[in-house]
């Protein structure tokens, strides 16, 4: 066939939507870049931020980390890093590691701490903003 390699074993239907053997790379690979163009802005926002808190005293820092527009920028930050953070160590572990056993229980590590820091983080946040 045109254009086909002789070991290509991709279906003529995997071939037309660009899709390998992992079935996700392209996906994984647009949402690892939308993720940092995204993080750019949110990465500004939160220096501003930062850059505010400092000098305050804790009930004036704990005013502005409260406000609403403040927690949704921190809320979108610490969504917005988490799911970057676990996309790209997921790519780290498929690519390097070789050991399939290893390779599941690294995978699997992966998730649970970036889900146990995304929600201990948006906790936090959560926290301060409700006074709870």
């Amino acid at each position: 066939m045109i254009g086909q390699q002789p070991n290509d074993m991709r279906t003529a239907a995997r071939r037309v939507r660009g899709l390998g053997a992992a079935r996700s790379g392209t996906r994984d690979f647009w949402h690892q870049r939308v993720t940092s163009v995204a993080g750019i802005p949110l990465t500004i926002a939160l220096i501003v931020i930062v850059i505010a808190l400092l000098g305050r005293s804790h009930a004036a820092v704990v005013q502005i980390l409260g406000s609403p527009v403040v927690a949704i920028i921190m809320l979108l930050f610490i969504l917005n890093s988490a799911y970057h953070m676990w996309i790209g160590m997921q790519e780290i572990i498929l690519d390097y590691l070789h050991d399939d056993k290893f390779k599941f229980l690294s995978l699997m590590a992966n998730t649970f701490f970036v889900i146990a820091v995304g929600l201990a983080c948006a906790f936090a946040i959560l926290k301060l903003s409700f006074g709870v």
